[in-house]
């Protein structure tokens, strides 16, 4: 795979799709990498020139000393659009992903033509949780997250009829650097975007699962009355909704980047 060098660090990248459809940015979860989107990929690929990334702190991406803040992970964005040579696209990312988009939304508009935020928050968590998240990593490791996390990711009728799809997880989350997924954590504890939102212009689609704990419902409806003119979708799945509910929300994630333009 490529790497590019932007704002101070070297992102791991991949493009897939004709080289003159639209571009499709897509930003992944905190603890996983650009693999999280191979559900998408056969599907999107067919109308979109798709980059996925790895977030700096993940994958074979630069490790730099942290904590990361979601402004830095949102330049980082533009650099690698920058450096690709890409003007604009479409963005959808998931979790901390979708952080880093409406950072994007609110501060690089002209980057960004529809914006897809996927099991996300304006703010997540509270600081005590990610202090305790902190400790516990520093303590024990991406063995214990990894142990703990996939069994929040997915419902346990999943987990059950997929358990290899569970593993694969667990091992994606358990090979992230400990210092880059610290790094990551501090930028999401740090983050509270909801005196911002109401400035994202770009045509936005919301998506949530309904049955997920890291998420609350009301988080969910902020971003909708927030953001002018969102939409929502909630699927029947847990945090990882892209995989849980993988036919439906690429469904619904394509049909909202191709419908025409409301008059």
């Amino acid at each position: 795979m490529p790497f590019a060098e932007s704002n101070g660090a070297r992102f791991n990248y991949q493009f897939d799709g004709p080289a003159e459809a639209p571009v499709l940015v897509l930003s992944n979860s905190l603890g996983t990498n650009l693999s999280m989107w191979d559900p998408q990929m056969p599907a999107i690929t067919t109308r979109f020139r798709v980059l996925r990334y790895d977030t700096r702190g993940h994958g074979p991406s630069s490790v730099t000393p942290g904590p990361y803040s979601v402004t830095q992970l949102g330049r980082d964005v533009i650099g690698l659009l920058d450096t690709v040579g890409v003007e604009c696209g479409h963005f959808c990312g998931l979790s901390m992903g979708g952080m880093t988009g409406m950072w994007l939304g609110v501060y690089a508009p002209d980057r960004i033509n529809r914006l897809v935020l996927c099991n996300t928050a304006a703010k997540i968590g509270t600081a005590e949780t990610w202090t305790a998240r902190l400790e516990m990593v520093r303590a024990q490791g991406m063995s214990a997250v990894a142990a703990t996390q996939a069994q929040r990711w997915f419902t346990p009728k999943f987990i059950a009829a997929s358990p290899g799809i569970v593993e694969s997880t667990k091992k994606i989350i358990a090979s992230t650097s400990v210092e880059g997924y610290l790094a990551n954590c501090g930028a999401i504890r740090d983050a509270d975007q909801r005196a911002t939102i109401s400035r994202i212009q770009a045509p936005t689609l919301v998506i949530a699962g309904l049955h997920d704990p890291v998420i609350p419902a009301a988080d969910i409806r902020y971003l909708v009355d927030t953001i002018p003119g969102a939409k929502l979708l909630e699927l029947d799945a847990s945090h990882l909704s892209n995989v849980e509910a993988a036919e439906q929300f690429t469904k619904a994630l394509t049909n909202f980047l191709t419908e025409p333009e409301a008059k």
